[in-house]
């Protein structure tokens, strides 16, 4: 990203993290900016070409921020505190998932969470009890992720509510062990 694209980047980054792509709007930006509307169209060519740009930025970012959840030893407290740290790229990464109809969007949001879901696999895998079934848990991840994009909002993505989260999915996995554990006894008792 050129210096001068920066200060439109960051202000559509932060605009479609709150709005979406409804929100992405020339006048808007321009005012958000402090730059004219030309001055827009000079650097960008068209809104499209722009969201792309926006789009490659937020990959850029989802790099980085799994290269630092690779790094975490444990979800509870270090992954929750990383993912506060980057709210603003999870509610972006949200309005993809919302407009996913959107085939850029849909496979930018695909990317991302791939990223995530490689970069954290091994801690996930070990908070659920889960480290001997890396399949079940990648499973587990996957369908968690669309599960929080679904209930995050900038309100609710707390500490806590993050913590609380957490203990619900280990609790869900638990119970599910719990009743495959009684399938096979029952299995064999019968036997």
């Amino acid at each position: 990203m050129k210096a001068i694209e920066k200060p439109w980047i960051l202000a559509a980054y932060k605009i479609f993290s709150e709005e979406g792509p409804s929100g992405l709007k020339v006048e808007v930006l321009s005012r958000i900016v402090g730059k004219n509307k030309s001055s827009f169209y000079h650097h960008f060519a068209d809104l499209e070409v722009f969201i792309e740009i926006l789009l490659d930025y937020h990959l850029d970012r989802a790099a980085i921020i799994a290269k630092q959840e690779s790094e975490c030893k444990n979800v509870v407290p270090e992954l929750l505190l990383l993912i506060l740290e980057v709210k603003q790229d999870l509610l972006f990464n949200r309005q993809l998932r919302i407009h996913r109809d959107n085939l850029k969007f849909r496979k930018c949001f695909e990317q991302s969470s791939n990223m995530v879901a490689e970069a954290i696999i091994d801690i996930w895998s070990e908070m659920l009890g889960l480290a001997g079934n890396s399949q079940l848990a990648l499973m587990v991840l996957k369908l968690s992720l669309e599960n929080f994009y679904l209930q995050i909002t900038p309100e609710s993505l707390n500490y806590d509510w993050l913590l609380n989260y957490m203990k619900e999915l280990q609790n869900m996995v638990k119970a599910f062990e719990q009743n495959e554990s009684r399938k096979v006894n029952s299995l064999n008792g019968g036997v």
